[in-house]
């Protein structure tokens, strides 16, 4: 999730997403652990730029604050939607509200199944049909005790649980590996494609339509279909507490448990060669805030001060395995440079007979998170109509990092290791032996050689940093439908350990430092003909230090910070009602996002250096939304209604690095690294009862079928090669809504 083009793209169960996601005011630590089923949701608010001050950790681009409906307690309710869709889609919604105790007590029971087909097919490399990914197939079950007692004390307490199995986490190669263009894979016996059993993609940086075929045909090849298993349940408690007539004591606590299962074919192609044959990630978060908030000088003043603290544990353990088509791949690799000399496995001649095929390897990380915060917030009225708001936030964050091993059984990295010392490989080939004969997932750790060789190192650390957070702003009304404001605020994203096997390799540290964000910001938020017209506008710029940066490079992730970064732009939004009956909203927003040309500072790491000059991943310049929304009586009893919307979005950057790093100096372009600027429509239309009792309706997403790529990377093992993952293509599908 981006906002201001930035946020954060993460398969490192360390780092932690720059946009704060909060769900009934519980902070959720990590995005995958927050947005399941979306449904019985009363208000959704998207806050842009740094929030720290109100919100409790890691908000240095802005925070999503989600809060679900609350009990009622004063009437029995509720509703149902039922929906079928393209791709076998069936979905139900529904919640049941239950006042206990008029007035005073209330239960609500919120539940969500959702059912599709993916979104890819799966073929294995003889092109059959073995499956699909990125479908849908969870659930949710939520319930809430409300209450409100005629002292006012007023609270909730809120339990949910989710399930999700659905297959996730194919990739579509987009550009073909030199090395089966060469014909290579198909002279070491593993077929002219080398696995590959789709549509044909394409065969050079410039062969843009070829790699765009390869997206809209949405065909993976795999060896076996991914397993997914996500469960995930909390506990949300709130309680409100009036102290005399004008301040109010309020404590929310949350307890979240999350646990997933993943297994999927690591290198996307029909071969047999990297495996995860299991991925098993273990979250449990605990979060406490108290505050104390009120009004003085006769509403002049808006003051809050609080405290806040979490308590964060993670465990994974993430299982390798090393295919029967692993030896063979890699002699496709040497084959070029060795003319075939080294025959069809080089690494079991080269390390005297030993076989990498069943290698296997657990790697198990660790860490225990503690952030603790104190903060205040207030706002006072200077003069009529000039406020003046200041906010300060100090947070503590430690956390205790480890990286292990468990049951290597790997035997080819030692005996490469032994011929590189004993002269058994020649000279030029060393790197390129060592880099796959030790391949960096399932190498051991902790060898003698690591002395030498960027070789896996077990660590066991500690990272601890404080931070005063603070923000200032002026608002000023104009007039009563005119608002002007100026506001000046500090952000902080915390630190930790990159929890990789290669983050302490060459003895480097693993961990990372904080990031920080300067924020200014200014705007305008106006009113017009009887609220007909409404208009905000909102001028920034951001600038980060240690801006704190993922990459994949086909064989590792890197996590490292970035000195400098920057964001600036402007944000139109407007809603216009003409008519009684339709609503018109337009935005359109400008954002420069990129790394400034001193951007690496006195460093020189051609990983940070190469980013100096160009944007941030997935950040377009421009995007412009409009929609519209009608609605129509027809008679006494039934409405029609008909709403569209069209988003449209500038070209943006898919990876992390826009050069080739293997070359700086040349500037070579990534191939396929940007998404062309694209337009997606959205309509939705149909009639129901005047009074909302039942409504049925169609609708469609995406209406022209628009493939766009979300993620591209270097396709795992495959010299040259590009894979993407995709954004999700055209639906459509009928509802029927039912209250009662």
């Amino acid at each position: 999730m981006r906002i201001r083009g930035v946020g954060t793209t993460s398969n490192n169960i360390g780092f932690e997403s720059a946009v704060g996601i909060f769900i009934d005011g519980a902070y959720q630590s990590r995005p995958g652990v927050a947005l399941s089923e979306f449904v019985d949701v009363e208000r959704v608010e998207v806050l842009r730029g740094p929030q720290g001050t109100l919100f409790g950790r890691n908000t240095s681009a802005g925070a999503l604050n989600i809060t679900n409906k609350r009990p009622d307690l004063g009437e029995f309710g509720g509703f149902v939607n039922a929906t079928y869709g393209n791709r076998d889609l069936y979905s139900i919604q529904g919640a049941v509200n239950a006042p206990l105790i008029e007035d005073t007590l209330a239960l609500r029971v919120t539940g969500a199944y959702r059912e599709r087909d993916g979104y890819y097919t799966l073929v294995d490399r003889n092109g059959a049909e073995i499956g699909e990914s990125n479908g849908a197939d969870q659930w949710l079950v939520r319930g809430q005790l409300g209450w409100e007692t005629e002292s006012g004390i007023r609270g909730r307490i809120i339990a949910d649980y989710a399930k999700s199995t659905a297959p996730f986490g194919a990739a579509l190669e987009v550009l073909q590996s030199p090395v089966e263009t060469a014909g290579l894979f198909a002279a070491v016996g593993l077929g002219v494609r080398g696995g590959m059993a789709g549509p044909d993609v394409a065969i050079s940086r410039f062969d843009t339509g070829s790699a765009q075929d390869a997206v809209d045909n949405r065909i993976a090849t795999v060896n076996f279909e991914p397993v997914t298993d996500v469960e995930n349940w909390g506990v949300t408690g709130e309680i409100e507490v009036p102290i005399g007539d004008a301040t109010d004591l309020i404590y929310i606590g949350s307890y979240r448990k999350f646990d997933s299962f993943e297994a999927y074919d690591s290198d996307f192609s029909g071969l047999d060669v990297f495996n995860v044959t299991g991925n098993d990630t273990s979250i449990k978060t605990m979060t406490h805030e108290l505050r104390l908030q009120g009004d003085a000088w006769g509403g002049r003043l808006q003051w809050l001060v609080g405290g806040y603290y979490s308590d964060e544990k993670i465990d994974q353990a993430a299982s390798f395995a090393l295919g029967q088509d692993y030896g063979e791949l890699i002699g496709a690799l040497f084959f070029g440079p060795t003319g075939g000399a080294l025959g069809a496995n080089p690494l079991t001649v080269l390390s005297g007979g030993v076989d990498p095929a069943g290698t296997t390897n657990t790697n198990l990380y660790s860490q225990d998170s503690k952030s603790w915060s104190i903060f205040t917030h207030n706002t006072l009225e200077l003069t009529d109509g000039l406020d003046f708001t200041v906010g300060l936030r100090w947070s503590d964050e430690s956390k205790d990092g480890s990286f292990s091993q468990g049951n290597n059984n790997n035997a080819i990295c030692p005996a490469i290791l032994a011929s590189i010392a004993a002269g058994g490989v020649p000279a030029p080939l060393i790197n390129n032996v060592f880099g796959t004969g030790c391949f960096a997932f399932t190498a051991p750790a902790d060898l003698p050689q690591a002395a030498v060789f960027p070789l896996p190192r077990t660590f066991s650390g500690k990272f601890k940093d404080d931070e005063l957070i603070w923000t200032t702003k002026l608002a000023y009304e104009l007039s009563p439908n005119v608002n002007t404001y100026a506001s000046f605020t500090h952000g902080y994203k915390s630190g930790g350990f990159n929890l990789d096997s290669t983050a302490a390799a060459g003895g480097a540290d693993p961990r990372f430092a904080s990031e920080e964000v300067d924020a200014y910001e200014a705007g305008l938020k106006a009113r017009f003909l009887d609220n007909a017209v409404t208009m905000n506008l909102a001028i920034y710029r951001e600038e980060f230090s240690n801006f704190q940066v993922l990459e994949f490079t086909g064989a590792q992730f890197q996590t490292f910070n970035v000195p400098k970064a920057n964001t600036q732009g402007i944000e139109i939004e407007s809603t216009i009602r003409p008519t009684d009956g339709l609503t018109i909203n337009a935005g359109v927003s400008y954002t420069d996002a990129e790394y400034p040309e001193d951007c690496a500072g006195s460093l020189t790491s051609v990983n940070v250096t190469n980013l100096c000059g160009i944007s941030l991943t997935n950040a377009p310049e421009i995007v412009a939304i409009t929609g519209a929304n009608y609605e129509q009586d027809l008679g006494n009893t039934l409405k029609f209604f008909i709403n569209g919307q069209v988003r449209m979005e500038s070209d943006r950057r898919t990876s992390t690095q826009k050069f080739d790093p293997a070359d700086p100096t040349a500037q070579t372009l990534v191939p396929f690294d940007e998404q062309d600027g694209n337009v997606k429509i959205n309509l939705r239309a149909g009639i129901g009862d005047i009074d909302d009792a039942w409504t049925i309706e169609g609708w469609a997403t995406n209406i022209t079928n628009q493939i766009t790529r979300g993620v591209t990377f270097n396709t795992v093992l495959r010299s040259g090669s590009r894979s993407a993952f995709i954004q999700e293509p055209r639906s459509y599908g009928i509802t029927l809504r039912g209250k009662f």
